[in-house]
């Protein structure tokens, strides 16, 4: 009896290891509660690897020692695949190339309301030298003065945003999202079915923005639903939305996706991860490098906050704010240059 036991438990951790390792082979990525595992690969790696420890112990037994070696090779195979992801993603690379003539810095965080001062947002986003800024959960008076901050330094921005729910009086920050875009970018303006939420993700607001003469990219600051048990099927929607942000074009994408690219796997069309767009910091070494919760280590937390862009932009260099400075969230900024035509 204890035999079959330890068969049926080998069999269903091997089961349990491969869909937390891919549960994009089951199509149980954007499922409750694989989408809640796979979130973090870095803590599944260390689950894996204190596992295989424990089993190692359990060899000392004799009676315990075939099954506790079936345990070890699955452990120590699970952990290697995830390795192996990890490497191919980037574990993390907090440096950024020299800013050029022709490149762009993105900057993405949510801020959770008010708990970052604008004070703290305008200085990285000098520090940064960001041309475009996405701050979920960021309301246009902040914005404002964030922008007045930033003229008076020399790095004039133009202030965007989109709020579900005006009417409400004192209503949650998480009803707002605003965009900053550089002056030297030329003027953009919000699209009227983002602004009335006729096209939009569904609890929480996006920003998409259009240049006015036509010229540069469209810009979408992204904040999609936490995919919650009873938020799932509004999560699922939110990001098939996002991903039909980005058809053949000139795109970026940047926000709280509150995804990782896992989850994303069935969103991507000819080499993207969100519809044509690409994730830049998985091309850049922070695939792995977690913005949430900014109270566990980066490799133990969920790389959820992104920028992507699309196929004309070529991804150069990512680095993750490590000084979340109050937030739940870490800022994340990249730099992209445009891609070499022929």
């Amino acid at each position: 009896m204890l035999r079959l036991l330890g068969i049926l438990f080998t069999v269903l951790l091997a089961i349990a290891t491969a869909i937390a390792v891919w549960p994009q082979f089951f199509h149980l990525e954007q499922t409750y509660p694989f989408a809640q595992v796979v979130a973090a690969r870095g803590a599944v790696l260390g689950a894996l690897l204190l596992l295989a420890l424990l089993a190692m112990l359990l060899m000392l037994s004799k009676t315990l020692r075939g099954f506790a070696a079936s345990v070890l090779i699955i452990a120590l195979l699970g952990a290697a695949a995830t390795a192996l992801i990890g490497v191919n993603r980037g574990f993390g690379r907090n440096t950024l190339p020299d800013a050029t003539d022709t490149s762009i810095r993105v900057l993405s965080w949510n801020t959770a309301g008010e708990v970052v001062s604008a004070e703290t947002i305008a200085q990285e986003v000098v520090d940064s030298g960001a041309d475009i800024v996405a701050l979920p959960e960021t309301t246009e008076a902040v914005g404002e003065e964030i922008a007045v901050m930033l003229r008076d330094q020399g790095h004039p921005m133009w202030v965007h945003n989109v709020q579900f729910n005006p009417d409400v009086v004192d209503g949650p920050k998480s009803w707002q999202t605003t965009v900053l875009v550089a002056a030297d970018l030329g003027q953009y303006s919000v699209i009227e079915s983002s602004q009335d939420g006729s096209s939009n993700t569904g609890s929480v607001p996006s920003v998409v923005l259009m240049p006015v003469d036509g010229s540069g990219p469209t810009i979408v600051a992204v904040h999609a639903v936490a995919p919650r048990r009873e938020e799932m099927g509004q999560w699922r929607s939110d990001l098939q939305w996002i991903a039909d942000q980005c058809p053949e074009g000139d795109f970026i994408l940047a926000g709280d996706f509150n995804a990782t690219i896992d989850h994303m796997a069935p969103l991507g069309v000819g080499g993207g991860d969100m519809g044509y767009c690409r994730d830049v910091a998985s091309r850049t070494g922070n695939g792995l490098s977690g913005t949430w919760p900014s109270s566990l280590p980066e490799l133990l937390s969920a790389p959820i906050d992104h920028v992507m862009a699309s196929q004309n932009w070529t991804p150069t260099g990512s680095m993750i704010i490590a000084d979340a400075s109050g937030s739940d969230h870490r800022g994340l900024v990249v730099q992209l240059e445009p891609a070499a035509t022929e």
